[in-house]
């Protein structure tokens, strides 16, 4: 198995790309050890010295270090751990588990269409750095947003949201004021 490694724009983070399904639909992002108890992978890679944060998107993981630790001594580790996980063929979530995130449902027009243009011309993108942005919700004019995988914590990120999706979504639709992160 060849798992390739990418640079992303936030430092503490790699993307890994193990070149098969990592998440079937959606993503999911685990903050600590302790949420990723549904995750056999996810805490396999927790179990990695340094981890911090890991986050599984449609083809590949991202994985979040600590400042402590440095990659060229935990990258060998977390490809491994990677390595491992796929070569068994282990699920990447417990069977129990629901998929992925999702929004609930009943949305008005403006909500829809800031979700469509995310899907379309925003998700795309932050996701070849690793990453993932969420709809949280609309409320008087302001768009909130969640930054996962690589974003998170990204020092682009707020630069990102402000010169890149806020003037985005304003421009399309002119009910959004304002774009800011949760």
């Amino acid at each position: 198995m060849f798992i390739q490694t990418e640079d992303t724009p936030n430092p503490a983070t790699l993307k890994f790309v193990p070149g098969e399904t990592v998440m079937p639909s959606g993503t999911i992002d685990f903050a600590s050890p302790d949420a990723a108890e549904r995750s056999p992978l996810a805490r396999r890679l927790f179990a990695v010295a340094g981890v911090a944060r890991v986050f599984f998107g449609s083809d590949f993981i991202t994985v979040t270090k600590t400042q402590a630790q440095e990659w060229h001594v935990m990258k060998p580790a977390v490809l491994g751990a990677i390595m491992e996980h796929f070569t068994a063929r282990l699920p990447v979530l417990d069977a129990d588990s629901a998929t992925a995130d999702g929004h609930a449902e009943g949305e008005n027009d403006i909500v829809r269409q800031i979700k469509e243009l995310l899907d379309s011309r925003v998700r795309p993108a932050v996701a070849q750095d690793g990453g993932d942005i969420l709809f949280d919700r609309f409320e008087d004019g302001v768009v909130y947003l969640e930054m996962r995988g690589s974003c998170s914590g990204c020092p682009s990120s707020m630069a990102t949201l402000k010169s890149g999706v806020e003037n985005m979504l304003r421009h399309y639709i002119p009910e959004v004021s304002e774009v800011r992160a949760v």
